[in-house]
């Protein structure tokens, strides 16, 4: 009897971060052939977390344009993924979330016949706009996936309401726990140990407040409005706290970061941050205020209290726990529950101290035990 060919397919820095574990279990696994297939949907920030976990892919389509548009791209993807399934016809795709490049893989994978295994399935917020385009891509990944890899009880009952079979559906936890333990355990990389010693964050001296926002559904207003807030933060706390933004390079981004930002002392506007820094910093956290939805479940694990720059979000297990809060785009709504936290420190440590819900560190052995038993 021949191996069961799997093939995982992913194009963006956190799809890259949350398959690495489920890559390296299925490689280790006897009776699996595993090929990996990536279509550079984001190339510099796919191609560090590759390095960092060590994987080499099959295939490699190198789709990243400059300014290309969803449409573009997504028919890009048929275009060139297209004879690749149809040369190496796997007996499965895995796929991770909710990226075009998942929505696209899936959708193509129907095409060909091969059956579907959606990692991180069954998120929702019920708001086709929000996020955008994401809520959409899951749905249709959802809509065609053979099994359904739940990362909670919440995703799985999601799921059943839509009517997906039970037995299709597994709880597994998130992978993205798996690769954070992995991640915490090794040593702090030299730009996060020299960025926390140069703005002097240590217990007594600064505190950290680890930004991340970049969502489509808040350029424009949106941003400018948690940029603001960003400031004023800064300048009610400024021998307390230090900001730091890694600030994404889409220009809707970057030209109202730095145009509303850069002239604040205790804020600091680095580039995209590798995986690996990015966690240290996350560890040294006092705060994260984020519009990412891999943060939201990262944060929670580590028990670092975080604003949600969002209206809704797909993961309300984090809400629940009490470590998320969301407080969309408002000025005055952000600024308010900041200082909460920053003065409050009964509230604080409740949340620092709530239990993660997103996982144990094995959903990918589950992931694999079950394809090899599908």
């Amino acid at each position: 009897m021949s191996d069961l060919r799997v093939l995982s397919i992913f194009g963006t820095r956190p799809e890259a971060v949350k398959m690495a574990p489920v890559v390296k279990t299925l490689a280790a696994t006897a009776g699996i052939e595993s090929l990996v297939c990536v279509t550079a949907q984001h190339r510099e920030m796919l191609d560090q977390v590759l390095d960092l976990f060590d994987i080499q892919p099959d295939i490699d389509l190198n789709l990243m344009r400059p300014a290309q548009t969803l449409a573009e791209l997504t028919a890009s993807i048929f275009t060139h993924l297209d004879p690749v399934l149809r040369d190496l016809r796997p007996d499965w795709v895995l796929v991770q979330g909710d990226t075009t490049t998942v929505m696209s893989a899936a959708l193509l994978s129907y095409y060909h016949r091969i059956r579907i295994g959606h990692v991180e399935a069954g998120l929702r917020t019920g708001d086709k706009w929000q996020p955008f385009p994401e809520e959409i891509n899951r749905r249709v990944a959802g809509v065609v996936a053979d099994l359904h890899f739940a990362p909670t009880e919440h995703s799985r009952q999601n799921l059943l309401a839509e009517g997906v079979p039970d037995a299709n559906i597994l709880v597994t936890g998130n992978p993205v726990i798996d690769a954070l333990q992995e991640i915490v355990r090794r040593p702090a990389p030299p730009e996060a140990a020299q960025l926390l010693a140069e703005k002097d964050i240590r217990p007594g001296g600064r505190e950290l407040v680890l930004v991340t926002a970049h969502r489509r559904e808040n350029f424009d207003q949106p941003l400018e409005n948690i940029c603001q807030a960003l400031r004023e933060l800064a300048e009610t706390y400024p021998q307390r706290l230090e900001l730091v933004y890694p600030v994404h390079l889409n220009p809707n981004v970057q030209d109202p970061v730095h145009r509303l930002l850069a002239d604040v002392s205790n804020i600091t506007l680095l580039p995209p941050l590798p995986y690996l820094p990015l966690v240290h910093l996350m560890k040294h956290a006092r705060m994260e205020l984020t519009d990412s939805g891999g943060i939201q479940e990262e944060a929670t694990a580590l028990g670092v209290p975080t604003l949600v720059l969002r209206e809704v979000t797909e993961r309300p297990e984090g809400v629940e726990a009490g470590v998320l809060k969301l407080v969309g785009t408002d000025r005055e709504r952000i600024v308010s529950s900041a200082r909460h936290l920053l003065e409050n420190e009964a509230a604080y440590q409740a949340v620092a101290a709530a239990k993660n819900p997103f996982g144990d560190g094995h959903a990918a052995e589950r992931i694999v035990a079950a394809l090899l038993a599908a």
